[in-house]
């Protein structure tokens, strides 16, 4: 068992194979060939971003028009008239983007970006493990659901597995990948690499004793594939990768998340569900307005996607974006210049089969009695109808029974089709 915990600890993953007793996914054999393999046939790729800590979706996207809201928010109301220091972005009349995610903007012209507002879980917890716990696992009422939503789309994509069919760019296996179908955590893929040529061949005989029981077909086709996208891998150069179409990402956690995403969808490797996360956005203190912590979040979450959206160019075609955060914050700001935990919130999807340049969803004017709990903007989009719409549409997933239990509800329209 040391060789395999040295080969992982040297390889930089966290693989998670419940089901088969641990036993990672890479069962590598011997194949000391310098030649560039391509063995993956090219396949949809859905990347999902989980903004972790409860994103103010008022903020993100405001209803500016909305007196309510400016009464609600003194200090923090943002407004898009263009004699305001730094005007919103006004989408529709209605709606007016937050100005450091001006980058969205032209996106959202071109109809590629969708916006789902007064989404969030029908669960009222407002604390932030049980609410991403419920969004991840996609069973908002049962805290015994082992799996998480985007393993179970993993096993619903109706094909043999590929090492690198779901990555999450993460040092931990995130909620939404657990489950029976094989996935991996990657923290940096810099820190990806098999030993030099003398190793190889001890690595893989290291494995092949491990496995000793294994039938010999399976070692031939598992790891044989396993090994060719590891080689593609250590071929690519991932330390001097430069992006495309002058493409430009952040120098963030979440910004170097999505260009080694991109990487991997590049390099044809098998990539089909992609996980990322963003933090920072419990914002209870100092929020800010156009500066502080809030815009600098939204900044890096739109300047991330775009560079994405920018590096892949022809293979836009193949990748849809979407985001989710756990819930969001009260209408009313608070004492310390920030907002607390609330309920509805918004997200970004973005992609060319996306039904895009509308805010979808059903937010009623901010007074009391539309409120929930008389105090937060009411969630009026269940997460799922948005989840599953997307999955159905982009990766042809047309099982919502297995992909979401008990959940009955109906799409929303945010994808074409």
């Amino acid at each position: 068992m040391s060789s395999r915990k040295a080969f992982l600890k040297q390889a930089g993953l966290a693989l998670f194979s419940i089901g088969v007793g641990g036993i990672p996914t890479f069962i590598a054999r011997a194949a000391e060939s310098d030649k560039w393999l391509r063995p993956y046939k090219k396949k949809k790729v859905l990347v999902f971003i989980f903004q972790r800590g409860a994103m103010d979706g008022l903020m993100a996207v405001s209803p500016f028009t909305d007196e309510n809201l400016k009464i609600a928010r003194p200090t923090l109301f943002m407004d898009a008239a263009k004699s305001s220091k730094a005007p919103l972005i006004d989408l529709d009349g209605t709606f007016g983007l937050h100005p450091s995610m001006k980058v969205f903007e032209n996106l959202f012209k071109e109809k590629r970006l969708a916006i789902v507002h007064g989404m969030g879980s029908p669960n009222n917890t407002r604390s932030h493990f049980d609410a991403q716990d419920y969004m991840e696992s996609g069973t908002p009422f049962n805290k015994g659901t082992a799996s998480g939503w985007l393993n179970r789309a993993v096993g619903l994509l109706g094909h043999d597995a590929t090492p690198f069919r779901a990555v999450s760019m993460t040092s931990a296996m995130p909620r939404s990948f657990y489950g029976d179908n094989e996935t991996v955590a990657i923290s940096n893929l810099k820190d990806f690499s098999l030993p030099g040529k003398g190793g190889i061949n001890l690595v893989a005989k290291s494995f092949e004793d491990l496995y000793d029981q294994t039938s010999s077909s399976l070692l031939n086709k598992t790891g044989k594939e396993s090994f060719d996208a590891v080689k593609m891998l250590n071929k690519s150069d991932v330390k001097n990768y430069a992006p495309a179409n002058g493409a430009i990402y952040p120098s963030s956690p979440l910004g170097n998340a999505l260009k080694q995403i991109a990487q991997l969808i590049k390099m044809d490797v098998g990539l089909e569900v992609a996980f990322a996360e963003s933090g920072g956005w419990d914002t209870h203190f100092n929020q800010g307005t156009e500066n502080g912590a809030f815009a600098r979040n939204v900044a890096d979450l739109s300047n991330s996607m775009h560079a994405l959206w920018t590096d892949l160019g022809s293979m836009q075609d193949d990748v849809t974006i979407m985001t989710a955060t756990e819930f969001g914050r009260t209408v009313k700001q608070n004492g310390s210049g920030g907002t607390d935990h609330g309920r509805g919130s918004c997200c970004f999807i973005l992609g060319n089969d996306v039904n895009g340049g509308k805010v979808h969803g059903n937010v009623q004017p901010l007074v009391k009695e539309n409120l929930a709990d008389g105090r937060d903007l009411a969630v009026t989009t269940d997460f799922r109808s948005i989840f599953s719409e997307v999955a159905d549409k982009h990766l042809l997933i047309n099982n919502d029974a297995a992909l979401f239990p008990e959940w009955k509800g109906e799409k929303i329209g945010v994808m074409k089709g």
